[in-house]
């Protein structure tokens, strides 16, 4: 659309250039965050593509091997686009952002059926007597086949609470959803289909190897003397792994949230509020100072400003009221950051107005939200204007009081300067002159009026008459206004009404019948949840509320709040379906409960990236930590459907020697399904302070840290676990 209009007012570059009209086009241009955004993100797919590609060659060290895993990328996310594209769904950041997130993912189910079908044709040529090439194939791809498909049904499961979230939220986070499941849905058919099918032909006859790849021979070794290490030292372990799990979730719940981060578009949206009654020539001088002030910023490429409203205008904005369209050059997160710093330093060092400071997509998702371009509101209800006024300045003092509260707003100031004219009606009827005579006067005084046309050719130009701009800048001068009566005479107003300054107000909110005013805020450097605990407290104690007159909280930083609790309570609620399916996949209760042993293992990895990127838990965030939940429970059902096949297919008895066994054997695939999956959300974590990855950024952080920190635990003390607390049915089949 942008490039369509762009296109059209080229065309009108001559007929602006006679009219002497200088247009200005790039104050503020939406698609260049829509454009700069999609460009980061598919960069970020095709670096984490690259890297998933050393990985398989690391691992396999077999070109055919790694490229039957890697063709698994590109075919399940063109599926799941063109499932997306054939029923409706537009490829947005969220929807990218959804691929990008899964871009890891859909190669694991390949891997692990690869890996798998690999060392089981080594094996076979060992043989005395080698199997057939379909025989092997298909045995080893059965042998895993349980464990992918639950895997894979687990890790889209986890993410259908994101679809039924309510709200904003909803409306953000469910395309990334869908765009997740679909491509982790159509991964799995792939790995059920394509790859056995391109294993056959690629790996059958010209398969040479017989030893491991010289990588997983180097690791095998150490990894053995490391779980010897770790079954000779299990208590000692286990305490120091319950300690750093109660340590973790303690801090998970003492992170700082937020709805959603700071979003970086490269513009900025500043509003500013005078005295109400301020004209709009005061507005303008004090916009011109503010410009000239905002452009001396290192970074900032263009101011704008527009002032009152416009004649047929939606917003009921007095001339007191400004807004400024503020661009920056291309900068990075931390940049825009400091940009945003520096105009708040600025506006909060200018007298009489108060401000608020946004980026566009932020100031959208608020509004739609509350109503208002605040994170936090709070509405007061009631019938007496002047008890709601008196309390909406109590509320706006308590916020003051309240650490990390900026932009603090009355959204209907009272007290706005008012003309007010009472007409002498015996007067005006000794006179002979209507109300409406006097309503028409001041019209054409101040409104101006249409007293008639000129026709000049085909056109048709209104005359219009109105009072001398100076003139209409002195309230004194109203009462001169000529008035003619019934015999043609001439009156001046203040001889037939009194006029008399008074004080009023612009606009007065109504929301369900009822009056309201409403008083809004921003939240810096505070946990947005305690913040609203500790106003939600000071408010109810210190304003009365009576059936009369009572407030409402609302904002994004209440969404925030409803959302998280939605989520957690929808995840768990998942959490029954993913036990029903580990339980499936594994056969035993006791071995399933053991397979949880990984979230805390997960958190813990989770947190820290927190901590280390600087973030505020964000709805996204929590997303982050429900996919990694279903990740990390792949790499259990792994490891103990392994140990099953082994003890129940093969005969092993449950031991030292076969959890050892088992461990090694599923090595490869545990790391390079987890090293494939966090290498691919790298380059997004990495500097995700940026347009496009500010939402994806923590999510892909999250994951790489839990990923980190639950394979390694899952790789240590889960067959240590498994021996001592773990059962197997030897010799079931």
């Amino acid at each position: 659309v942008s490039k369509e209009v762009e296109q059209t007012l080229k065309e009108f570059e001559p007929v602006f250039k006679n009219e002497a009209v200088t247009f200005y086009e790039h104050l503020f241009r939406p698609a260049d965050y829509i454009e700069k955004s999609i460009a980061n993100l598919s960069g970020h797919l095709l670096i984490g593509g690259l890297f998933v590609l050393i990985i398989l060659y690391l691992f396999l060290f077999n070109i055919r091997t790694a490229f039957i895993s890697a063709l698994a990328i590109p075919v399940s996310l063109i599926g799941a686009v063109i499932v997306l594209l054939e029923t409706g769904v537009n490829l947005n950041i969220m929807v990218l952002g959804g691929l990008a997130i899964a871009l890891g993912e859909v190669v694991d189910d390949a891997i692990i059926d690869t890996e798998n079908i690999f060392r089981r044709l080594r094996e076979n040529r060992l043989l005395a007597q080698p199997l057939p090439v379909a025989i092997v194939v298909y045995d080893a791809s059965i042998e895993v086949r349980s464990s992918v498909v639950y895997a894979s049904f687990i890790v889209a499961l986890v993410f259908v609470p994101l679809l039924t979230l309510n709200g904003v939220a909803g409306r953000l986070f469910a395309p990334l959803g869908y765009s997740y499941i679909l491509a982790i849905l159509v991964s799995l058919l792939v790995a059920l289909t394509l790859t056995p099918a391109l294993c056959f032909v690629l790996l059958g006859s010209s398969l040479n190897e017989t030893d491991d790849p010289p990588l997983i021979k180097r690791i095998k070794p150490l990894y053995k003397n490391l779980l010897g290490f770790v079954f000779r030292r299990f208590n000692r372990l286990i305490v120091g792994s319950i300690i750093l799990c109660l340590s973790g979730i303690f801090a998970f719940f003492n992170l700082n949230s937020n709805f959603l981060p700071e979003l970086r578009e490269g513009h900025y949206i500043v509003h500013t509020t005078s005295i109400p009654g301020t004209s709009l020539q005061e507005s303008l001088r004090i916009g011109s100072k503010l410009s000239e002030q905002f452009m001396a910023v290192p970074g900032i490429q263009t101011v704008s400003q527009w002032a009152g409203r416009a004649e047929r205008g939606a917003d009921t904005y007095g001339s007191h009221y400004s807004e400024y369209e503020v661009r920056l050059n291309p900068l990075s997160g931390a940049g825009q950051q400091q940009v945003m710093n520096r105009l708040r330093e600025i506006l909060s060092n200018f007298p009489g107005i108060v401000f608020e400071v946004n980026t566009f997509l932020t100031e959208r998702v608020d509004e739609t939200i509350s109503g208002y371009t605040a994170p936090v509101v709070v509405n007061l209800y009631g019938n007496d204007l002047n008890v709601l006024d008196a309390q909406a300045q109590i509320l706006a003092r308590i916020m003051r009081e309240i650490p990390g509260a900026t932009d603090i707003q009355l959204r209907s100031p009272p007290a706005t300067p008012l003309l007010q004219i009472h007409l002498n009606l015996d007067q005006l009827n000794f006179l002979g002159i209507m109300p409406a005579d006097i309503v028409n006067t001041l019209q054409a005084a101040y409104e101006t009026r249409v007293v008639g046309k000129n026709l000049q050719g085909n056109k048709t130009i209104n005359i219009a008459v109105a009072l001398a701009p100076e003139l209409r800048q002195q309230p004194e001068s109203i009462g001169h206004l000529p008035v003619r009566s019934k015999d043609g005479t001439l009156v001046r107003l203040e001889q037939v009404a009194e006029i008399r300054h008074t004080a009023s107000r612009y606009n007065i909110l109504h929301q369900g019948s009822q009056r309201r005013q409403a008083v809004t805020c921003n939240v810096i450097d505070r946990d947005m949840d305690a913040f609203m605990e500790e106003l939600k407290a000071r408010v109810l104690k210190e304003i009365p509320v009576s059936a009369a007159s009572y407030p409402e909280f609302t904002g994004a930083a209440v969404e925030q709040a409803q959302a998280r609790n939605e989520l957690v309570l929808h995840s768990l609620l998942a959490g029954v379906g993913v036990m029903v399916f580990i339980y499936i996949a594994i056969g035993s209760l006791r071995n399933a409960i053991l397979a949880l042993i990984n979230l805390p293992f997960a958190l813990i990895g989770g947190v820290i990236a927190v901590v280390i990127t600087d973030a505020n838990l964000s709805v996204g965030s929590i997303v982050g930590f429900v996919t990694l939940f279903g990740i990390t429970v792949r790499n259990s059902i792994m490891l103990l459907s392994h140990y099953r096949y082994l003890v129940e297919v093969k005969g092993n008895c449950w031991s030292l020697e076969t959890a050892i066994q088992g461990a090694q054997e599923r090595l490869p695939s545990i790391l390079m399904t987890a090293l494939v999956t966090a290498l691919a959300m790298l380059p997004i974590a990495f500097n995700s302070d940026n347009p496009g990855r500010e939402i994806m950024g923590p999510m892909a952080a999250i994951i790489v840290g839990g990923l980190a920190s639950s394979t390694v635990l899952n790789l240590m003390l889960l067959p240590a676990m498994l021996l001592k607390f773990g059962r197997f049915n030897e010799g079931h089949h």
